[in-house]
């Protein structure tokens, strides 16, 4: 999506949206923060129209929710992590923004690639912002979890959109 125009404005827009209200929707406590529903946009972000959504998406929208949830001191980090997750897993799984398969392995290899960077930079960012490498692993074991629960749950939703043939409706629109 490298054209800003009123579609690519709106589609960033509601990816950034679902992102914010799956992260907020349903949350349960982990040390250091919570886990979400969020990745799951992420990834269909990321994987249904490309990295410039997907670093949009992962990033404000994520970091919106820190903020309307109260971990404010979270909001710059889960913006970088969550940003660079979204445009790893865009940029793996359709760099080209057009073409959409839910079962390719480039899709499993963005899938779990954007789950390693989350992990990754979420045990960086709780070692810097708690000041103890300890403190910051205390939270892997969770976001693990919330990682596989989301790739769960992108794979189920996004199965749903592509019988629903969305993804020829998605290139459709890109062709306009």
């Amino acid at each position: 999506m490298s054209k800003l125009n009123s579609k690519s404005i709106s589609i960033n827009a509601l990816a950034i949206a679902l992102v914010c209200l799956s992260t907020m929707f349903l949350q349960f406590p982990i040390p250091l923060g919570y886990a979400h529903l969020g990745n799951c946009f992420i990834l269909i972000s990321g994987v249904f129209f490309g990295p410039v959504t997907g670093l949009l998406a992962g990033g404000i929208g994520s970091a919106l929710a820190d903020l309307l949830t109260g971990y404010p001191q979270w909001i710059i980090p889960t913006l970088i992590i969550k940003g660079i997750m979204g445009f790893a897993i865009g940029y793996i799984a359709n760099h080209t923004g057009h073409t959409i398969h839910m079962f390719k392995i480039r899709t499993a290899i963005a899938s779990v690639a954007g789950i390693i960077i989350m992990v990754i930079g979420y045990f960086i960012g709780g070692s810097i912002l708690y000041g103890s490498i300890y403190t910051g692993a205390t939270q892997i074991p969770g976001l693990v979890m919330e990682g596989i629960v989301g790739i769960i749950l992108f794979y189920i939703v996004g199965s749903a959109l592509q019988a629903a043939h969305l993804p020829k409706y998605i290139q459709r629109i890109y062709e306009r």
